[in-house]
């Protein structure tokens, strides 16, 4: 099988780059490198896959303890445009590190 290159690009970093024989883009799991992404698109070419995100972070980089205070937070927030995206960016972490929500 042919290998592509890959990039995760957040917009303040490229957050990891690589070869691989294949992709597989999920809105909350992942396969070998495992990333909670937030907004962004999936850009996918012959030789190269790029996932172009608002925001990532790897799964190693993610505290479970203050993605959960995260999540408790948006559960008080009383601004409720706010508690969504709060809530989706703890629940993602949390799903990125392995942890039920």
């Amino acid at each position: 099988m042919a290998e592509m290159s890959v990039e995760l690009v957040a917009v303040e970093r490229k957050v990891w780059s690589g070869h691989a024989t294949s992709v597989f883009a999920e809105t909350t799991d992942g396969e070998t490198v495992t990333a909670a992404v937030f907004g962004g698109f999936l850009s996918v070419t012959g030789e190269k896959v790029s996932v172009l995100a608002e925001a990532a972070e790897l799964s190693d980089e993610i505290d479970p303890q203050a993605a959960r205070d995260a999540l408790a937070q948006a559960d008080a927030e009383e601004d409720q445009d706010r508690a969504v995206s709060v809530r989706a960016r703890a629940t993602a972490r949390l799903k990125a590190v392995g942890q039920d929500v």
